[in-house]
Parts: structure tokens; C-alpha cells; sequence
């Protein structure tokens, strides 16, 4: 049997913890994300909750917006979920070097 912590989505914390970072509203993301400006703010706040949760096409807009890679939001653990935002911003090369060391 699960615990309930165990099924809660980190969707609502990663989406509110990137949309805080980029410096937006709830109704500023849901403008960008081309949701309707009046119900902008209350969907994303859904979401934020965890009461509503977004389309996966969605969370793909909302990733683009928020300069995160989309599968930030899905990573449970805060350790891993913040070596995926800097892996992010990496060149290339970088990455490479980083997956070449990793295999050593």
C-alpha cells in the first residue's frame, strides 16, 4: 500500500517553484501559455494546486515559457529536479564532457 506522499504529483511545486524563478504571475503564465487572460490566473493557480492538472502539451508550453526542460516537472526529487535546471543552461560540449565522465 502507498503512502500518500508517494502519489502526489511534483508537478504543482515544480510549476509554481519555475514560474516564481522567471518572475511571472499565475495570470502572466497563463497569458503566455495562451490560455484565455480571464481564466488565465485561476487555471494556473488549479494547477499550482494540484487540483486541475495540465495537458501534457501544456506542461510542454508552459516548460518553453519557463525555460525548463519538460521533464523538470515530472522528476520527484528536488536533488535531481535541480541537476536537470542546470544541465539545461550546459552547452553541448559540456554535457558530453559530463556523460564522459560519468562513464569513467
Amino acid at each position: 500500500m502507498s503512502r500518500p506522499n508517494e502519489t502526489i504529483s511534483p508537478l504543482p511545486k515544480r510549476l509554481k517553484a519555475a514560474r516564481k524563478a522567471a518572475g511571472l504571475s499565475q495570470r502572466k503564465l497563463g497569458i503566455l501559455a495562451d490560455i484565455d487572460e480571464f481564466c488565465a490566473g485561476p487555471r494556473v493557480n488549479q494547477y499550482e494546486k494540484g487540483t486541475h492538472t495540465p495537458s501534457y502539451q501544456l506542461v510542454k508550453v508552459f516548460a518553453k515559457k519557463l525555460e525548463v526542460p519538460t521533464h523538470y516537472f515530472y522528476i520527484e526529487d528536488d536533488k535531481l529536479a535541480e541537476v536537470a535546471l542546470r544541465m539545461n543552461v550546459l552547452s553541448e560540449d559540456m554535457i558530453n564532457k559530463i556523460l564522459n565522465n560519468l562513464d569513467s
